[in-house]
């Protein structure tokens, strides 16, 4: 097992993520958890010290049953994180109540790292909210020594990244985000990389293989990839990819299953960074699975200058991208949820202003109509 030096400490740089554990007849909220301790043990014997969770996960048995698992282990042989479930805005004034309950559905005096959990567009304003009180309260458990080590994790846009580190980057000491060699451009994970550099704050990563979707290629990207690495798997090219990032510190894989888990390991024995040649291949696989389906929206804005309901057509495009590449996922939900009515896609009224000025020749009001029937 690789490890990475984290203030003093050594991290695995696989980590075990818990979102998607065995489940029972296909229930999300049933975790199969004889195969979970079973994965735990192998995870441990091959020096997996780090185990993510949360409150929300598993319909909230993932923190039960990981606290059941890893009780019986030492409490020194592992670090544990979890998160505050800020993603629900109900949450927000029960900080105390959910952090003390997370202790003990977890079984534990002391969580290793804490996470403000999935700083996004639908939660930012009540995450800088100073009322509900959530950084003074995780501030003072960080110095009453039940959080050893403070962070956050983001789905959301950069903009709303710079936003919470301009309030509270300097009390973070890690940055969980989104990260895999799809979203290197696609989602600004690099600038987003860049920005965590800037506040000197180490990256964590979740979504390596993009829930699964960077597991396979198709076969000339396939054939192309295995010509540059012949012994290398498909899947472990998404995490090569991430080895080859100097700030990265700990990747998460959610792994569901034992044999998952075991080929991850393996590619974690040893560090092999992609090399200028190989990196151009990854980033253009990422680039045909982008331009395949996605329309090739800018963002120049000319559109937005000509809506007559003032719609932000670059973003509302760059969630239909979002739900085109990926089959649907849960950005495009989320981020719609926090538009009013009057500036979701459906308020488009067809009448192709935008289109006469799109340098890219887009059918802007085609794509905002099929984005409607998409999620119906």
């Amino acid at each position: 097992m690789i490890y990475k030096d984290y203030q003093g400490i050594k991290l695995s740089a696989l980590g075990m993520g818990t979102m998607r554990l065995p489940l029972i007849d296909g229930d999300d909220t049933k975790i199969d958890e004889a195969a979970a301790k079973e994965m735990t043990a192998y995870a441990m014997e091959k020096g997996i010290n780090y185990y993510d969770t949360a409150w929300g996960y598993h319909g909230g048995n993932s923190e039960l049953v990981m606290g059941r698992i890893l009780k019986e282990y030492p409490r020194d042989s592992f670090y544990l994180a979890t998160k505050f479930p800020g993603y629900d805005l109900s949450n927000m004034p029960k900080v105390k109540e959910i952090f003390e309950k997370q202790l003990e559905k977890c079984q534990v005096d002391y969580f290793d790292f804490y996470l403000f959990h999935n700083v996004c567009e639908m939660n930012i304003d009540e995450y800088l909210n100073e009322k509900h009180g959530i950084y003074d309260y995780l501030m003072e458990q960080k110095k009453n020594g039940r959080i050893k080590h403070l962070g956050f994790s983001a789905h959301g846009s950069y903009d709303v990244m710079k936003r919470f580190l301009e309030k509270y980057g300097d009390a973070m000491e890690f940055g969980q985000i989104q990260l895999n060699y799809l979203d290197w451009t696609f989602q600004e994970a690099k600038e987003k990389v860049e920005l965590l550099k800037e506040y000197h704050i180490p990256v964590w990563v979740m979504e390596p293989v993009r829930g699964g979707m960077l597991a396979s290629q198709k076969e000339e990207i396939a054939a192309s990839l295995k010509e540059l690495r012949p012994e290398e798997s498909i899947t472990a090219w998404a995490f090569r990819f991430l080895q080859t990032i100097p700030e990265v510190t700990v990747t998460l894989s959610g792994m569901s299953n034992f044999q998952q888990l075991k080929e991850n390991i393996e590619t974690y024995e040893t560090e092999k960074a992609l090399n200028e040649e190989e990196m151009k291949a990854v980033l253009g696989a990422a680039d045909s699975m982008i331009k395949g389906t996605a329309v090739p929206c800018t963002a120049c804005h000319y559109c937005t200058s000509h809506c007559p309901q003032q719609l932000d057509i670059p973003k509302l495009l760059s969630m239909y991208n979002e739900h085109s590449v990926t089959g649907g996922g849960f950005l495009p939900t989320m981020f719609l949820a926090t538009l009013p009515e009057e500036k979701r896609p459906g308020a488009c009224v067809g009448c192709r202003s935008c289109e006469a000025v799109c340098p890219q020749q887009i059918k802007i009001s085609e794509a905002l109509a099929d984005f409607v029937t998409r999620l119906s």
